[in-house]
């Protein structure tokens, strides 16, 4: 199935498997690629060295073009933005648009830049700076997210771009990509399906909780990290909505302390990429001590699989799925299904 996402990237498909943190490793990644479609390795969650060793290690497990999504606002963006374009990695994806001078250095390597935007004028704007595609997810994708449908962000941002426009939030099988493809987008991007494949590594009795869950399985709350963060219903997302903002922040805090332990970040640099997250937002202090709070806690979650004691990012799409299929069987399903519904379309008089 060729559209201009397939052209642009060098994939079979157009299927975009999301740069989920602690979720989206080499093993995920190269198995997407394997079965065609354009797998994104999370950069966010992994140190400088761990993010090396994962690229070398995904380009042992497969030939096939992948990607890596990056914090824009990290403070080795430069660095890591250099380690893509030394190690020929196809595309970079970023979850915060990217500085126009960040896109026109990988343009100049022949890097494909998509990043991820949740309104037309932002999608305006990296096309102006150069980005080769974009990524548009609607409020019913999981993780951070924004309030407004895919049916309706989507077309906003079809008519105000020209480059490819890929499709997220709400997407999990064939009809959904035929239906993306009717709109005009070049593909689809997906975290929660692939999220709940064979190769994910998230323990299993996580990938249960989620296949347990109905439509209602979801919530959007701000408690996590004071941004409005779809995830699963839990008990201890419940317990956060209840918590006062003093709880809240020590919890943050100690949580900054864990974070900054992992990643071996200095006090400094932990404050400079603060200063750069509310940089443009309207964010309180408190908020930004508080986006400590989203790595531990999902870590908690899908590494560690403490249900209990961490928070499960998840598209509203949870609650339609019952199976865990492989890469393989999940992609040529999609664009089987795909190409049923699109046949069935030119039967209509």
């Amino acid at each position: 199935m060729r559209t201009a996402l397939t052209d642009l990237a060098g994939v079979r498909h157009p299927v975009v498997q999301t740069g989920m943190g602690w979720v989206a490793g080499p093993r995920l990644v190269s198995a997407t690629a394997e079965a065609g479609g354009l797998g994104i390795l999370a950069s966010a969650t992994m140190t400088y060295p761990e993010l090396e060793a994962a690229i070398r290690e995904t380009r042992s497990r497969t030939t096939a073009p992948f990607g890596v999504n990056l914090r824009a606002d990290a403070h080795d963006a430069p660095e890591r933005i250099d380690l893509l374009i030394r190690e020929k990695v196809k595309v970079a994806s970023f979850a915060l648009a990217p500085k126009a001078d960040m896109i026109a250095k990988l343009n100049d390597a022949g890097v494909v830049v998509i990043p991820s935007i949740g309104a037309a004028r932002h999608a305006e704007k990296v096309a102006k700076w150069g980005a080769h595609a974009v990524i548009v997810q609607g409020g019913e994708g999981g993780g951070h997210t924004g309030g407004v449908a895919t049916t309706l962000l989507l077309p906003s941002v079809l008519d105000a771009v020209d480059i490819p426009v890929i499709a997220a939030g709400g997407f999990f099988d064939g009809r959904g990509l035929a239906a993306a493809l009717a709109y005009g987008a070049a593909g689809i991007a997906m975290g929660t399906r692939f999220l709940l494949t064979r190769e994910s590594t998230v323990p299993d009795a996580v990938k249960h909780a989620y296949l347990q869950r109905d439509l209602n399985g979801t919530v959007v709350t701000t408690r996590v990290d004071g941004l409005p963060h779809r995830v699963l219903r839990s008990e201890l997302v419940e317990h956060l909505e209840r918590s006062g903002r003093l709880g809240s922040l020590a919890r943050a805090v100690a949580n900054a302390a864990r974070f900054r332990q992992h990643t071996g970040l200095s006090w400094r640099a932990m404050i400079r990429e603060g200063l750069a997250m509310r940089h443009g937002r309207d964010l309180t202090w408190s908020q930004v001590v508080m986006a400590a709070n989203t790595p531990m806690l999902l870590r908690a979650g899908l590494v560690e699989g403490r249900t209990d004691a961490g928070v499960l990012a998840s598209g509203q799409v949870a609650g339609l799925l019952d199976d865990l299929p492989t890469c393989a069987q999940l992609i040529d399903t999609i664009v089987k299904d795909a190409e049923t519904a699109i046949d069935r379309l030119r039967d209509v008089r």
